[in-house]
């Protein structure tokens, strides 16, 4: 079985959810293509990525963090692919299920607000067992954090202390912020030795 195959029965509750995301149109008006959602997990998963959205390459397979964004995610994590993709232990719900398109300059788009709005109450309320939430991004920053958000992402990850032990922002592993990882070198020798051990810590419960 391949790492990107269903790892245990989902509950019917939690089945009944998902295809009624797959389902989803609400933003199909506003796409430059096919809704095609992307979400991952079990209601027994412990760990939460919240994300911001698809891109392109990951709308084109259907598996998240399936780029080069990925492989510096499961980097920082110290997981391997196996244990990223293994549903009952690690969801990825992005604030945005589907790929919103990119901009004029090729950049990819903020994921749409309406999705958030219709189904994320009720899929974290599917997610009981969630002990960390990894806030990958300054979308899923503004929403789990609301006013205790500092007032850029570099002042709320500085502040990773602050939301632990149930949560931990994170910069977005994309390409496109090598410039601020070599601004902020602090980030890999004070936040990811911390975000390791607690993920480890919150696998192996």
């Amino acid at each position: 079985m391949t790492p990107e195959a269903a790892w245990g029965r989902p509950s019917d509750e939690w089945a009944r959810l998902t295809d009624d995301i797959a389902a989803c149109r609400i933003c199909a008006p506003a796409l430059p293509h096919e809704p095609r959602p992307v979400l991952r997990g079990r209601p027994t998963a412990r760990l939460l990525i919240a994300g911001q959205a698809p891109g392109v390459r990951v709308h084109e397979s259907g598996v998240p963090f399936d780029d080069p964004s990925g492989e510096r995610l499961r980097a920082w994590m110290a997981v391997d692919r196996a244990l990223f993709y293994d549903q009952r232990r690690i969801a990825i719900v992005p604030m945005g299920f589907c790929f919103p398109g990119q901009d004029a300059r090729g950049a990819d788009r903020p994921p749409r607000r309406e999705c958030a709005q219709h189904w994320r109450a009720r899929v974290l309320a599917a997610l009981p067992d969630v002990e960390l939430t990894l806030l990958v991004g300054g979308y899923a920053q503004a929403w789990h954090l609301g006013a205790a958000r500092k007032a850029s992402l570099s002042e709320t990850v500085r502040a990773w202390r602050d939301y632990l032990p149930g949560a931990l922002p994170l910069p977005h592993p994309s390409w496109r912020n090598n410039a601020w990882l070599k601004r902020n070198p602090w980030f890999e020798a004070e936040v990811l030795p911390a975000l390791r051990a607690r993920v480890a810590a919150v696998l192996a419960s």
